[in-house]
């Protein structure tokens, strides 16, 4: 199984919560253990789990309180009851109200491993088809980009303007800027929009699999290969193909790209013979692509065919705000997709996103408010429902400006100026904080030209 299940245990008996612990531990799954229904229930509160295992009679906080809480807050968590008071009343009692399975004690290891598979198969599966209905909200209508940013507006003017040339576009940022969205729209609005439209994570696949991936595969071409495979860039002819990560791609399938993007065809793999396709290819990458090529680890020729047109994506610490404006979509987004009426952000909770730096950007700030939304008891979103990291802290997050490093200089000019700040230009409370004398603050606010700060 790829995906590492979140599994929450919680059993008041320490020799059978250490057992079940070294069980599920086999099975890969990501599994978090308790003896208390209390802790439980804080620990259903920092995190989501996608199958609770849980004893049904605990002092204190029991395991019907602690089925309800995970259903509250994570509609699509499965739970599993275990008791040794077995009874039918009880176990009707605990499917009504959303149990997946009911086991026994004494229970049979196998039979608990079968029923948290099961349980998983069926949150996957749940999961993938609220995905699936994601992505058809999508494509039913236009791709969604939320901004309000001048930068934003430029960079989608850009990509209105490009769309219909089919030139390749090199899109540049960090993780989580939506680098795969703004491909999805230069899609959209080109003249293959209603052509398929692929997208390839270069960095997950190994040199072996992209190939086969991207290139397809002849009959016999290798053992296991009964019939002729087209690959996705054959499959994708007349639309768009996304390379996503395309500095992880290795040196000899850089090599294969490059002559694809020159001559318009390729060989499958065990072939001989050339198959012509009419693709637009899109690439992206979250790491400095020049300095890959200019260290020689990504060639230059293929970033000059890649970089007809460059897209920068800033991060969301460069628009702050867009954060306003994105909290609202998700909030909406979320709220509809669990069937709960959650309608506002308080004011503290926005003023903390809003001076928060986002190192994980867009996806980081959906993230919060999912979370939040699935927290929220009424109508708002409070400073509760946050992450506690974000809640007692603030992140800082150094960021490279315009492509290069920030001097030594830079950082501590924006630091004295963030201190000054913070310290409601308190001279004094600041050359404490910075642990300098104030004759010494003084003198760096008048050498930097922070006479006003």
């Amino acid at each position: 199984m790829d995906y590492r299940g979140r599994l929450l245990i919680v059993e008041d008996e320490k020799t059978a919560l250490k057992n079940l612990e070294h069980v599920m531990k086999k099975e890969k799954y990501d599994v978090t253990g308790t003896l208390s229904g209390p802790n439980a229930l804080q620990l259903l509160e920092k995190k989501e789990f996608d199958v609770v295992l849980t004893d049904l009679k605990m002092e204190k906080v029991d395991g019907v309180e602690v089925l309800e809480k995970s259903k509250a807050l994570y509609p699509d968590c499965e739970v599993i009851m275990i008791t040794a008071y077995a009874s039918i009343p009880s176990a009707v009692e605990t499917m009504k109200k959303g149990a997946y399975d009911y086991i026994a004690k004494p229970f049979n290891l196998d039979d608990v491993r079968k029923a948290v598979k099961s349980a998983l198969v069926k949150v996957m599966l749940k999961k993938e088809n609220t995905q699936l209905r994601l992505q058809l909200e999508q494509f039913e209508g236009k791709v969604k980009i939320v901004t309000q940013n001048s930068m934003m507006e430029k960079l989608l003017e850009t990509a209105r303007q490009i769309a219909p040339t089919d030139c390749n576009v090199l899109i540049t940022g960090e993780s989580g800027t939506g680098k795969e969205l703004f491909a999805r729209y230069l899609h959209h609005v080109s003249n293959r929009s209603q052509a398929p439209f692929f997208a390839v994570n270069c960095g997950a696949l190994t040199e072996e699999l992209l190939s086969n991936e991207l290139f397809g595969h002849e009959k016999g071409a290798f053992t296991g290969a009964g019939s002729l495979k087209k690959g996705i860039i054959e499959t994708a002819s007349g639309g768009t193909l996304f390379l996503d990560e395309i500095t992880e791609m290795s040196p000899a399938m850089q090599v294969k790209l490059l002559r694809f993007l020159q001559e318009k065809e390729f060989i499958r793999v065990g072939g001989t013979n050339p198959v012509s396709v009419d693709v637009r290819v899109l690439a992206a990458s979250n790491r400095n692509i020049h300095e890959a090529t200019r260290q020689k680890k990504f060639r230059q020729d293929l970033y000059y065919r890649l970089n007809v047109v460059s897209m920068h994506i800033p991060p969301l610490s460069e628009r702050r705000d867009d954060i306003p404006l994105l909290c609202q979509y998700f909030l909406k987004k979320y709220s509809t997709l669990m069937n709960k009426d959650v309608r506002e952000i308080s004011p503290a909770v926005m003023a903390l996103l809003v001076n928060y730096d986002f190192p994980g950007n867009v996806r980081e700030l959906e993230n919060i408010i999912e979370r939040g939304v699935a927290l929220a008891n009424g109508s708002v979103i409070e400073t509760a429902h946050l992450p506690d990291d974000l809640k007692d802290l603030e992140i800082k997050t150094f960021r490279r400006k315009e492509g290069r490093y920030p001097s030594l200089e830079e950082q501590e000019i924006s630091y004295i100026k963030w201190v000054l700040q913070e310290a409601g230009g308190n001279k004094s409370l600041a050359a404490n904080i910075l642990g300098i004398d104030r004759v010494s603050l003084w003198r760096k606010v008048k050498k930097y030209g922070m006479e006003e700060a």
